[in-house]
Parts: C-alpha cells; structure tokens; sequence
C-alpha cells in the first residue's frame, strides 16, 4: 500500500513537556519523557507529544518519532480478568502537529494466524466485531459527550458520535485517514484525525477525555487504557466518566471553518405502485449541502433540495403485532447531533432497547423522529430546504432543525414544515435536565399545527444507579383532552445485580406528527431483576445471568390490556460465543377483532398464552458466525412456531455473505400462515473506501421481493461517487415475479473545505 502523507506541521520538540494545567479527574500530567500517569486510584493522565513532520501513513511503524517517543504500553483487562495486565503487546503513540491528531499503535499477537479480520469496509457491519482499536475524544471535557474512532486488523474503520454515554450515531461520518498492516508479530495501526473534524472549545492548549480499547477477538478479550467498570461491557469505551485525561495538545484557533458538499444525481426510475404509473423517467438533479462552524461547539448546517439516492433499503421485518414498525434513520443529514435530539432517556437508533409484549421493543415514544421528514411511508417526498444548529454552548447542548418539504400528490404527502429545538443543561457529574418542542404544519390529517413540548431529566449517581423520566404533552387541531405522556424509571445495573422499576403512561390523544408512537391510550408498570455470577467451577463460560420481569399495562381507564412474565437466563462463553433459554406467561386483551393477516381474524376477547425460546450466538472468530433462534407455544387460541438466524459467513476479508431468515408458523382456529422474510447481504471490498454490496429481501406478509445493489467510492476524504440499482417485484404475479418499482441512480458529491 502506497504511503500517504496528511497535512503540514511547523517544526517542534518531539520531547516538548506538556504545559501546566488544572484537571478536574487524573493524576498530576507526566513531565517529558514519560507520556502517562497512573495514580493509587487507577486514574490516568496522559501527555500527547507534538511532532515536527507530518507521520507517513501506511500502518508501517517506521517513522522515527517511534523511536524517540515512548509508547503507552500499561493496559488493563476488563474482560476476561479484571485489573490483569492486557495479555498481548500493546503499544500505542498518541501524537499531533498542526493539523492532525494521530494516534498509532503496534497490536501484538502471539498467534496471528488466529486475528479475526473479516470486513475492511469504512462503517462495515462487522467492523466493530473483529480484532480492532478503538479511541474515544472527550473534547469538551464534559465526561459524558464524545466521538469514537475504529479501526480492524484489515483496515476497516468506523466513527460514531456519542451522546450522554449512551446514545451512539453509528451513521455519523467525518474526515479521518487510517491504515493497518498484518505481520508475523500481529498488527500495527496509524490513524489522522483532522482537528477540522472535531468540535471543541477555543484553539490554544486543550484538556479532552480520552481513552483507548484494544479487542482480541479471538480470546475474546477487551483491554482499556483507563479502566472502566465489568458492567458496561463493550459499550465500556463510551463510558466517559471512566476514561483518561489527555494534555498537551495545542489545538488551532477557529478559521472560517466551512464545509460546502455540492452533489449532482441523475436516476432513472420506473413504478407501477403509483397512479398514475410511470416507466424510464429521467431525473437529473442538483443540491448542496453547507457546514459552517459557528464556534468551536456549534454547527450551522443548510441543505438545498436534499437527496437520498444512495441510502440502502430497510431491513424487512416480520411484524405479528397490533401496533407499527420502528425503522431507523439512514439518511446522513439527519445523522449527526442526533443524539442532541434524544428525549426521556431514549435511544434513538435501532437498538431502542426496552420491553414490552415484543422482546427488544419498547413502548415508550420518540417526540422527534428524523424518518417523519422527507417521508411518506417508504416514498420519498422532496426537501426543498433545511437547516440545522447543533452543539455545545458551555453546559448546554443546543439542537435546533427547520425543514421544508414540497407536495408530492403522487403518494399523497402536502408540502409541510417540520420544526424542533432541543436544550439540555448539564447538571452534577453526569445528570441533565432538558426541553424539546417540535411543531408539523400542516400535521398529518386537518389544517392548523401539531405542537409538542416536553421536559425531561437523566439523573446518575455513583457508577452504577440511574433515574430518567420525562413529561409531554401534544396539542393536534381536532384532539382535545388526553393529551400528555409521562415516564419515570429506576435502573441499578451493576456487574452482579441489576434492578429496574418503570412507569409509563401515553393518552388517547398525545400525538407527536414529528416522532414516532408504537401504541396509544395505555399506562404500563414494569419491574425487572437479574442476578449474574461468575462461576470458578464452570471454567468455559465467563458469565452466567438469571433474569425476571413482570410488564403490566392497562388503557387510560386501569383496565387490563397485557401481562408478560418472563424469565431468562443467559450464559455468556469465555470463546464470546453465548446462548440463552427463556420462558414467558402473556395475557392479552383484544378490544376489538385483529386481522393478523389477510383473511384471518382473531375476535376480541382476552387470551391468555405462554411462550419457550432458545437461542444460541455464535462469536465472530468462526468463519460462520451469528445468531440462532427458536421459539414454540402459544399464540391467543392457537400456536406459534418461529426460527430465526441472521449471521455472517467469512469468505475472506474481502468478501463476506450475512444471510438472515426470519420464519414465524402460526395456526389458529380462524386459519393458519406462515410469515417469512429471507435476505442475503454480500459485500466486497476492493479497499476501506470502495466495496460493492447487494441486499435481496423475500417478505412473504407482502408478497414482494426486493434488490439493492450499491456502488460507494470514497475518492477523497468525504467525497462519495455512488451507482445505485433497486427493484421491487410482486411474487404473486405469474410466470414470474412482476416489476412493481425500478432505478437506477448516480450520484457524485464533492466536499469543499475553506
């Protein structure tokens, strides 16, 4: 691989001390030529070292700061055993000059034939599952608000922004260069963080939050510069009260600081689901997208007839349930700050993980939902204009967005405008309190507004005991009375105990037109306990869990709509492979008669059924990996039978195939079905920044199967050329599968930094 040289550096000392400062968490900063102290009470300070020249990246440690500059080389186990000394070399530089961050590292292996490598594609799903090096930036020093930079032993690299130690935009993309190398001895790493793509205070000498995660996959080992508690798991590297504190940097002063990303589409588009129907309608466009820092913490973001040409399909879902389907954001404008814009508590991402009648569901509302804007059930509707303001202002993280849509008669959609602000106040060591307020105009059905308001608090004390709640309220032309949503939870979750204690409440008419509601018209009260061990007989699993929870939720007048009893328990391997047994108890009213599926009609009445599932996972150092599921009992006055398995089969790191079924055989007195959805996902990367890949979907509910096949070349640092092909068919029709919709879409963009 050819080396790579980024940015420019004035001359400076290699052994440059760092410059006094006052830190609010760590230890006195190392005085040259040590680069980290580690107090009593394992806190760590650590001091980056300016560099005269630019590093040459090609993930060969062969520049000569290497040998000038010790490394940080004193990581400690989170897992498998806690405090011990990482069991691998690990060595890593944490450098910058003018432009750049960097941060290197030489990953020893004492079996390298053994490093899991699978997936070399930028933001690939199983990036985060191989061999790799992850580092989080506190740049605000605010303990709790960050980025997160990964990188595999294949070069596959991923960034996310975090918000509140919890919420985390995978989706969120910005400048960075990196490179991996294998060798006999393990692997080396070489990234560049460009200061441009971060936000922080005022240029001039820095104190951030930093720290650093090495995974060895194959023993299935996690390793932390600055140690964080067993209970976070792999999500510990988000933990940013626990990190490190890093200083010495001397960050540049604001410039204009303006990012301008013109794009040019054109597509050829076909569909027949639409009256009326259309065939090879071509449809050149144009936009551009503006980026303009308004202070170190605050971005100004405009977008001008916006598009989303390149953005792949939704997963299919099988849904045997009364209430809507969540999917996640995809789309990159609304990506980042997302996490700004999470209210009560909840994620906003794909992994809302909760409880509720649907393991992994939950029940609790999003007052702003980004997937309202721009769309009308999977049609697209057109952006004319929008802006945004999102950031950090002292203690408070700012979210303000204004959209503009135009009228789409083809799928039904007038031109609204969708508005919402977000406040946040920082408050104690880890804790907010906040506000949100989002307006639709016109909302969905009549004229005038809907308006929501809200105000929420996180509150989190010690390590391990957090307390969330929220209290809302709608106001919708047409709904009077009813209108409000509450939410108060307690959650103790500590590595051998856990607690939670939940109530929430949704009127008949609170309607948030900018969010997402999965049910209405109920007041829901759950308790949930897991006790976890670690048992020194049983020397195969490294940790076993018993879990309890009962979910009881009535209407808005206290009378019974659903009970759930369940109870798990989960065994997690010291290979990373898991499984789990669990058993539920359901009883469920129906106020009225539920098509589940066409032609089949369950009555109203009250149904009491219990449920056995069994899964197995199997950990990604096996060249067939993934998850197996089943589950049989009973389903209101009949059976249920399902099995389910998404994985990925490791071809080599180029090529990877993730196959996914989800097969659901119901038979009940007023009929029987079987509702199936089957994909395949292939990849092929011909570099971390250029793969081809190609999502195929069978959904039975709707008798459609559907091809997307995506192109992507990063060509420049956060420049795109796309070529997209989709297609969606009706397998009813006969000889052969019927066209129901087609296009074909390139699009180039070009990111303009001045």
């Amino acid at each position: 691989m050819a080396a790579i040289t980024v940015g420019a550096s004035p001359a400076a000392s290699a052994q440059a001390p760092a410059a006094p400062v006052a830190l609010a968490n760590g230890p006195a900063p190392p005085v040259g030529p040590d680069v980290m102290a580690r107090d009593a009470e394992g806190r760590v300070t650590v001091r980056a070292v300016r560099i005269a020249e630019p590093l040459r990246l090609d993930g060969v440690l062969d520049d000569d700061v290497y040998r000038t500059v010790r490394p940080i080389d004193s990581f400690l186990q989170q897992e498998p055993r806690f405090g011990e000394p990482v069991s691998e070399t690990t060595r890593v530089w944490v450098l910058f000059d003018r432009d750049h961050l960097y941060v290197s590292a030489q990953c020893g292996d004492s079996q390298p034939d053994r490093i899991v490598g699978n997936d070399m594609r930028r933001d690939g799903r199983n990036v985060t599952q191989n061999d790799n090096l992850s580092v989080v930036l506190d740049t605000f020093y605010d303990r709790r608000n960050g980025y997160e930079f990964l990188v595999n032993a294949v070069g596959g690299m991923m960034d996310s922004q975090v918000t509140d130690e919890r919420d985390v935009n995978r989706d969120w993309n910005t400048v960075w260069v990196s490179h991996s190398r294998r060798d006999d001895k393990g692997w080396t790493v070489e990234m560049a963080i460009s200061f441009r793509s971060l936000r922080y205070r005022a240029g001039g000498p820095q104190t951030w939050g930093l720290n650093i995660r090495r995974t060895v996959r194959w023993k299935n080992e996690f390793a932390y510069l600055s140690l964080v508690p067993r209970t976070q798991g792999a999500r510990g590297i988000l933990k940013f009260s626990s990190a490190a504190t890093v200083v010495g940097i001397e960050a540049p002063a604001a410039s204009l600081n303006l990012d301008v990303k013109p794009y040019a589409v054109s597509t050829v588009r076909a569909d027949r689901s639409v009256d009326p129907s259309f065939r090879n309608e071509f449809d050149p466009d144009a936009g551009v997208d503006v980026k303009y820092g308004l202070a170190k913490g605050l971005t100004a973001d405009l977008t001008v007839r916006t598009d989303f040409a390149q953005v792949e399909d939704d997963d299919q879902q099988v849904n045997l349930t009364r209430f809507s389907q969540f999917f996640p954001e995809k789309r990159e404008f609304f990506l980042e700050g997302q996490g700004i814009f999470a209210f009560g508590g909840v994620e906003t991402g794909a992994a809302r993980a909760g409880t509720s009648l649907v393991p992994g569901v939950t029940n609790t509302p999003l007052l702003f939902f980004s997937r309202r804007i721009g769309l009308s059930g999977n049609r697209a509707v057109p952006i004319d204009v929008g802006g945004r303001v999102t950031g950090k202002a002292g203690h408070y993280s700012i979210g303000v967005l204004d959209i503009q849509t135009s009228d789409a008669p083809e799928v039904g959609a007038r031109s609204t405008n969708f508005a919402v602000a977000r406040v946040k106040r920082d408050i104690l060591r880890r804790s907010y309190v906040g506000f949100i307020g989002t307006r639709r105009s016109p909302p969905a059905e009549v004229g005038g507004a809907n308006e929501v308001l809200g105000m929420d608090a996180s509150l989190s004390f010690f390590d391990h005991l957090n307390v969330v709640g929220y209290v809302a309220r709608t106001w919708t032309p047409g709904k009077s009375g009813d209108a409000d949503s509450h939410r108060a939870r307690l959650d103790y979750d500590a590595d051998l105990y856990a607690l939670k204690v939940e109530r929430l409440a949704v009127g008949r008419n609170f309607n948030p037109e900018v969010g997402f509601l999965r049910r209405s018209d109920f007041i829901e009260h759950l308790v949930q306990a897991r006790i976890s061990r670690r048992p020194a007989w049983w020397r195969a699993a490294r940790k076993v869990s018993v879990e309890g929870s009962v979910d009881y939720l009535t209407d808005g007048r206290r009378a019974l709509q659903n009970r759930q009893e369940r109870a798990v328990v989960r065994t997690d391997l010291q290979s990373s492979d898991s499984f789990s047994v669990e058993y539920e108890r359901n009883l469920e009213v129906l106020p009225g008669p539920y098509e589940i599926q066409s032609g089949i009609v369950i009555p109203s009445g009250s149904y009491g059924f219990s449920l056995a599932r069994a899964g197995y996972t199997f950990g990604t150092q096996r060249r067939v990996s993934g998850t197996v599921n089943v589950a049989h009992g009973g389903f209101y006055d009949g059976t249920r039978s399902d099995v389910a398995y998404r994985g990925l089969v490791d071809v080599n790191p180029r090529l990877s195939i993730e196959p996914g079924l989800a097969i659901n055989r119901v038979d009940l007195p007023e009929g029987r079905f079987t509702a199936k959805v089957l994909s395949a996902r292939g990849t092929f990367a011909f570099s971390p920044r250029m793969f081809v890949g190609a999502l195929l979907q069978y959904n039975s509910t709707s008798s459609t199967f559907s091809t997307n096949v995506r192109f992507r070349w990063e060509y420049h640092p956060g420049s795109d050329f796309f070529v997209v092909y989709t297609d969606g068919r009706d397998t009813l029709d006969r000889p052969s599968p019927g066209l129901l919709n087609r296009s074909v879409a390139l699009k180039l963009t070009r990111l303009l930094r001045f």
